[in-house]
């Protein structure tokens, strides 16, 4: 089967920031599955002048490559519905969004961009009667797994280089709870996109004890206490900390057993078996093309993504305000999210087809 897989190479299409969670979990278990994948970068910015040219492209990769499936990881509105719509039309390409951070990025974009896709996905079980509600049928319950090419048994405490680390990105939360360990007198060492150490090859990543934050349902993929341990307050995680310094026996049978459950339940490989079943379980002759009844051409929709003289000025005015506000770093990046924060709160899906104002105004970024 021919897998045409559409994200990122870098996180965020940023090199900076390393090779992205999906391009180095995605690419080789479907490879490994015995599937022909190619990789088309759609979150790259500097590979297109803007995103009428990005979905261009997209399609004419669709046209050449005759893929079975798309399977796309969207961020915004990077990809247009038309685009999405006219590429669901071909009879030969199954498409697939897997989704990020639904818990609160469902009311922003994968409400609004689901019933162009053959099938959704969702991490977030919270979302699946939202996706009901919304009329949006198609939609498997999968999780975030483990890349079994860079599984490795974890090392006991003894052996660490490390006594306590965490990889993530730097953002405000996790910040604040990293400072108040410290203050505790718990000293941890941070890898990840905006900590002094900054990111950490994925391939060093695996082969740890997991202390994680509780989220509900977690019980249905790890045992706590036996397999992984988690925490719910601050207070909580410093305890557990010391606990398990304190006891590396227990540490080391709980890191164990966890690594024997993530390589028999939670590989890649599992997710994208599962996912590819479903998606093809679900396809029906006819029910996707019930939904969508547009009538356009692609050169309709690149028409429609034309900067207007207006939306010069009003980008210029916002531009220059948030530069005074934020530095001229951070402001044209608040100056789309202003707009994109506005677009989906009263025009809807309409932010993610090729007229909608974030893309038009901001196509660089």
């Amino acid at each position: 089967m021919k897998i045409l897989c559409v994200f990122g190479k870098h996180q965020y299409g940023d090199p900076s920031r390393g090779l992205g969670t999906e391009y180095v979990a995605f690419l080789p278990a479907l490879r490994n599955l015995g599937h022909e994948v190619v990789h088309f970068d759609s979150w790259d910015r500097t590979l297109y002048e803007n995103y009428g040219q990005l979905n261009q492209a997209l399609l004419s990769a669709v046209h050449r490559e005759q893929p079975h499936v798309m399977l796309a990881v969207q961020l915004n509105y990077e990809i247009w519905a038309e685009t999405l719509e006219l590429i669901s039309r071909m009879d030969h390409t199954i498409t697939i969004c897997w989704t990020t951070d639904d818990s609160w990025k469902y009311r922003e974009v994968s409400r609004f961009i689901g019933r162009f896709y053959h099938v959704m996905t969702t991490t977030d079980e919270a979302s699946l009667p939202k996706y009901r509600k919304d009329g949006i049928r198609h939609v498997l319950l999968t999780q975030w797994g483990t890349n079994s090419v860079s599984m490795r048994r974890p090392l006991p405490a003894a052996e660490c280089s490390h006594t306590v680390t965490f990889v993530g990105e730097a953002h405000g939360n996790r910040k604040r709870r990293i400072e108040a360990l410290s203050r505790l007198g718990l000293q941890v060492t941070c890898f990840g996109y905006g900590w002094p150490g900054g990111p950490v090859p994925s391939q060093r990543i695996p082969g740890g004890f997991l202390l994680t934050e509780y989220v509900s349902g977690i019980e249905k993929y790890y045992i706590p206490g036996r397999e992984i341990e988690t925490f719910k307050k601050t207070s909580e995680l410093a305890r557990k900390i010391r606990h398990y310094l304190n006891n590396p026996e227990k540490r080391d049978r709980i890191a164990i057993k966890g690594y024997e459950r993530s390589a028999r339940d939670h590989t890649y490989e599992t997710r994208m078996e599962e996912l590819l079943a479903f998606a093809f379980e679900m396809k029906r002759p006819s029910w996707f093309s019930e939904k969508n009844t547009w009538v356009f051409t692609f050169d309709t929709a690149l028409s429609a993504h034309q900067m207007t003289r207006i939306l010069k000025l009003l980008r210029l005015l916002l531009v220059g305000i948030s530069n005074l506000i934020w530095g001229r770093t951070r402001g044209p990046r608040a100056a789309r999210r202003l707009v994109f924060e506005v677009s989906w709160r009263f025009l809807g899906e309409k932010t993610f087809t090729a007229s909608g104002l974030p893309g038009r105004m901001f196509p660089e970024q």
